[in-house]
């Protein structure tokens, strides 16, 4: 059995330990995302993923029935113990290993605690409890998106035909209707709903030292298929520690989410502008230096994650060329980022949401900026009613789209 791990319950020794509360990332500070991906939620993750092992031997009759205490776990010693082996599923086994820190527990019969993570290595530990987190904040966009696509059908319903300018390089162009504007982003977010459910359920880890699942023979696929159903998650046709493609579908799918949700933003800002003033989002943000300005925080917020989730994917995409059984870096290289685009995916999925309940038009704003254009074009408004007369069989396509992915 390995020695008592000094500082799991105790903290870690060292004063005031830097912290990441999120002052730095007000887009998702306080949301549903930042609280599923929290180092303790990774943490628990983890355990979950060893417990659930444990419980799959005795199953298969590979390991006596032990069952877990609930071990208690300072995480920032957890995280400073994870410098020397390079992730932190060691110290969190050298825990569970040790009865007196909370660990292991005879359920039925004494057994050797060793057997915990019997046949796992620490890839398949980290890899598992990342798609168990995933596929928390996952969820939850995916509900998100249900209840964002419902606000923007109905602003459809409501502005079908409500006439207003439509702007191509940032200049006017010719008429158009609020109503097709809002279907062209709910199309978007119907799109990135579909992506999210086709991620998903993403896939256990379980290949072992090189990916061969040894320590189990010919009852590999056996012991990784229980395992996965008792975790709910897809139990993979082969290891994955170099074939990185789940989790690239993962980052793809949530940059996904988040343009659709920029486009929005996008739209808004431009929209919300004082000379334009069509639109308003709802949030009123205060500036500290201009007492007149009510600013659209939340889009503006929304937009500087649908730009940053980008280049986090060229991160993720960049770790897809691992070599051998077990990429040095590349799969080390995942872990931050990927976290970063579920908050900020999560994060801009809820606050458009919110938006999109709160949001109000100016019409006679529209009405206006759409007589510069008929001027400038030497048109009238009979002319402007002729040039969007068709657009509601697109409307009814996208509303019939929205039927079928966003079943009520």
């Amino acid at each position: 059995m390995s020695p008592p791990a000094e500082g799991f319950s105790g903290g870690s020794g060292l004063p005031d330990p830097p912290s990441d509360v999120g002052l730095l990332a007000p887009v998702w500070v306080g949301t549903a995302a930042e609280s599923l991906t929290s180092d303790r939620e990774v943490t628990e993750a983890m355990v979950r993923f060893e417990s659930a092992l444990l419980h799959t031997l005795a199953e298969h009759g590979m390991a006596p029935r032990l069952a877990f205490g609930p071990p208690d776990i300072d995480v920032r010693a957890l995280a400073e113990r994870a410098v020397d082996p390079g992730n932190p599923t060691m110290p969190l086994v050298d825990l569970l290993r040790h009865p007196a820190a909370g660990g292991i527990q005879a359920a039925d019969t004494p057994g050797d605690p060793d057997r915990i993570h019997h046949g796992a290595t620490s890839q398949d530990v980290v890899d598992s409890a990342l798609m168990l987190v995933s596929t928390s904040v996952a969820d939850r966009i995916a509900a998100e998106l249900v209840d964002l696509a419902r606000s923007l059908a109905d602003l459809v319903a409501e502005h079908r035909s409500t006439p207003c300018v439509a702007r191509t390089l940032t200049q006017q162009a010719m008429p158009t209707t609020l109503g097709f504007r809002v279907a062209c982003w709910l199309d978007g977010v119907l799109d990135a709903r579909e992506s999210v459910r086709a991620c998903l359920p993403l896939p256990l880890s379980l290949g072992g030292p090189v990916g061969t699942s040894a320590a189990y023979g010919s009852h590999g696929p056996a012991v990784a298929g229980t395992l996965a159903r008792e975790l709910g998650l897809a139990a993979p046709a082969l290891s994955w520690h170099t074939n990185r493609a789940p989790v690239l579908r993962l980052a793809a799918c949530l940059t996904e989410v988040g343009n659709a949700c920029g486009r929005i933003a996008a739209d808004l800002l431009l929209m919300s502008q004082t000379e334009i003033g069509e639109a308003d989002d709802g949030s009123s943000g205060r500036s500290s230096a201009m007492a007149h300005k009510a600013n659209p925080t939340r889009s503006v917020l929304v937009a500087s994650a649908a730009r940053q989730l980008p280049g986090l994917l060229a991160t993720v995409a960049s770790s897809g060329a691992s070599g051998s059984e077990r990429a040095p870096g590349a799969w080390h290289a995942e872990w931050q980022p990927l976290r970063t685009m579920l908050r900020l995916a999560g994060a801009a999925v809820e606050r458009t949401t919110r938006t999109a309940e709160q949001m109000s038009f100016d019409t006679g704003a529209m009405r206006r900026n759409l007589g510069t254009l008929l001027t400038a074009l030497d048109h009238d408004d009979a002319w402007a009613a002729e040039q969007t007369a068709h657009v509601g069989v697109w409307i009814d396509r996208v509303l019939a789209r929205h039927g079928a992915v966003c079943p009520s």
